[in-house]
């Protein structure tokens, strides 16, 4: 335990021993099969430490459109481009949405001399505006921070309290790692978004994101922060979704099934990142995190996001009806559906809730995850999971 604390000292020799095998064996094969491949995610997440494992950063073949080189050599990108061969990385793609067209074509020659790794940090037209220049010849791939399953279990309290921005969860202390987290907050509203084309004031957007961290695990309502604001519904719709487009809010859309009950039709919302959270509670510890009155909702939002990034399903919802009865998240794949619950108890029990899921919405199974460590069934297809079977790889007892 000595050894391991002393390693998170050195960022360098923690990073290379938090091996992201899983990712990267989806990007080799995504590129072995496509001729343009997208890894979308969040900044900071550690997209440009993956692409670097595929082209070094000195490459002629590598583009940095963050740095003043790179965008120089990209001035006519049809005579940097077309005679590269092999892979050919861009890296910020979002600052130069001009290029899909130019992607296009290379994608299209026969026969092909080069395949292109983009990396977007996904601003809020890149993903329509890429899927519609590039249909038929572009593969996504969505990234995040670092998940349970590759920091492992011993460090689940670390990474629930300081999330997975590998910055964050590699800082020699928590409090070094909520400073990064608070710059990196203040660095992604006054420089980030505006660079994308997004004019809101940063200020503006700095007060909606907080009043987001007390609707997370929440139905939205837009009245209430729209009047706080003083702006319209529709203004307040339209920042929820630019924080969902870049990655930093998820909104866990509703089921709807044909029943008698009145369902709920909003959505939840939850900030993706349990440590971004935690810094807009201004929550710097273990100790203030399990005493804090969200903390409930924080590992909710926890477990869910960690479940959808092992699972990765085709879809993934929630549901709740007006008398009560509600599953945290539904998967939905391979033509049927699964049930979660996120239990922070030291022993699930069956609740009316779920037996009420399990029959009306015809679950496959429901998975009650809780931060115990034995497995074991509350009823037929219903069954207490710990979550500690995220960190060790078996995403498959979800499916």
């Amino acid at each position: 335990m000595k050894n391991e604390t002393q390693s998170f000292k050195f960022h360098g020799i923690i990073r290379d021993m938090i091996e992201r095998a899983e990712l990267k064996e989806s990007v080799e094969a995504a590129l072995r099969r496509s001729r343009v491949v997208a890894l979308l995610g969040p900044r900071q997440c550690g997209k440009t430490t993956l692409a670097r494992e595929f082209l070094d950063v000195e490459s002629a073949n590598y583009f940095d459109l963050e740095d003043p080189v790179s965008l120089a050599r990209l001035e006519e990108p049809m005579t940097a481009l077309r005679d590269l061969p092999g892979l050919v990385v861009i890296d910020e793609v979002q600052r130069r949405p001009d290029l899909f067209p130019v992607l296009r074509v290379l994608a299209d020659r026969r026969p092909l001399p080069a395949r292109f790794l983009i990396l977007g940090s996904a601003a809020p037209d890149l993903l329509r505006q890429s899927s519609e220049t590039l249909a038929g010849r572009l593969e996504l791939i969505s990234m995040g921070g670092l998940t349970l399953n590759e920091v492992g279990w011993e460090a689940q309290p670390r990474h629930w309290l300081r999330g997975g921005f590998p910055e964050s969860f590699l800082a020699g202390a928590d409090a070094d790692s909520f400073i990064w987290r608070k710059n990196f907050i203040q660095t992604f509203l006054e420089r980030d978004l505006p660079q994308w084309g997004i004019e809101t004031s940063a200020l503006t957007l700095s007060r909606f994101w907080t009043m987001l961290a007390h609707y997370h695990g929440q139905i939205w309502n837009a009245a209430e922060p729209a009047a706080s604001l003083g702006v319209s519904q529709p203004t307040v719709r339209r920042y929820l979704d630019i924080l969902s487009g870049v990655f930093m809010v998820r909104q866990l859309q509703p089921w709807h099934t044909n029943l008698k009950k009145r369902q709920v039709k909003s959505p939840k919302i939850y900030l993706q990142d349990s440590g971004l959270l935690h810094t807009l509670f201004s929550i710097r510890t273990e100790d203030e995190l399990l005493t804090h009155p969200k903390m409930g909702a924080s590992w909710e939002g926890y477990v869910i996001e960690q479940v959808i990034r092992a699972v990765e399903p085709d879809a993934a919802y929630f549901w709740a009806t007006h008398n009560g009865a509600e599953i945290d998240l539904l998967l939905h794949g391979n033509g049927v559906l699964r049930g979660v619950e996120c239990k922070r108890v030291d022993a699930p029990r069956l609740t009316p809730s779920m037996r009420i899921a399990l029959e009306d919405l015809k679950l496959e199974r429901l998975a009650v995850i809780y931060p115990g460590t034995k497995r074991y069934p509350l009823a037929e297809k219903i069954e207490a999971v710990p979550l500690s079977a995220l960190a060790r790889g078996e995403a498959g007892i979800f499916v």
